[in-house]
């Protein structure tokens, strides 16, 4: 199972007529790209469900997948359609209440990400807590897939430690951060390629112990 060329290529036709005219002109080319990617993520979730627990294969990949128009409404851009294609896995589908895997399909700019973006406030302080007590298994849950904490994602990380936090902390770094994610860019070759599934799902093995690690940090406080 692969990401097909006609699904880069809408997509980039897409980001250069970003209108309603045009989409609605080649919707048949829009519901293409759309049963494509959907084909791929319910294979996604099959394969994640082997090594996975808390991924099964009643999710719906329908139920994972976001919505191609955008919410215009606060946004000075008013560019009707996003240009790409994305899914978010977790327990419960596209269920932002918890680590989950989060694939995106834009040409040249895609990626596979797992972790927890922007938690909750008791899930982000259950998560540094459990750094702060076990930063050496944090660390070696890490090195384990292969990563360093530079792999972590720094969106949002704060410029202060967080309240209850000393500057002189040895993690604070990671303290300050309040997603943890680790991504890995896709090229167009490699989800066009045959072998794409295998890919994919070989980086989400190695990101799977960060995953589980903030699973149980924060299912100790459910």
């Amino acid at each position: 199972m692969n990401i097909s060329t006609s699904t880069f290529e809408f997509l980039a036709n897409l980001s250069q007529n970003n209108n309603r005219e045009w989409f609605q002109e080649h919707k048949v080319s829009y519901e293409a790209a759309l049963q494509n990617v959907k084909a791929f993520v319910e294979e996604l979730i099959v394969e994640l469900s082997r090594f996975d627990p808390q991924i099964n294969t009643d999710i719906n990949a329908s139920k994972c997948m976001f919505r191609i128009y955008r919410d215009v409404r606060f946004s000075k851009d008013k560019s009707p359609y996003k240009s790409w294609l994305a899914a978010g896995i977790s327990i419960d589908g596209r269920k932002l209440d918890g680590p989950e895997y989060y694939i995106h399909i834009e040409p040249n700019n895609s990626f596979i990400a797992a972790g927890y973006w922007r938690p909750k406030k008791e899930h982000l302080d259950a998560i540094r807590q459990e750094i702060d007590y076990n930063a050496e298994a944090f660390r070696e849950v890490l090195k384990t897939g292969q990563w360093a904490v530079e792999d972590l994602s720094t969106e949002d990380k704060l410029s202060r430690p967080p309240a209850g936090y000393n500057a002189d902390d040895p993690q604070i770094e990671i303290l300050k951060l309040k997603s943890f994610i680790i991504h890995q860019p896709l090229s167009n070759k490699e989800l066009a390629d045959a072998d794409a599934m295998k890919t994919i799902i070989n980086i989400c093995k190695r990101i799977y112990p960060l995953k589980k690690f903030i699973q149980e940090a924060i299912d100790l406080e459910l």
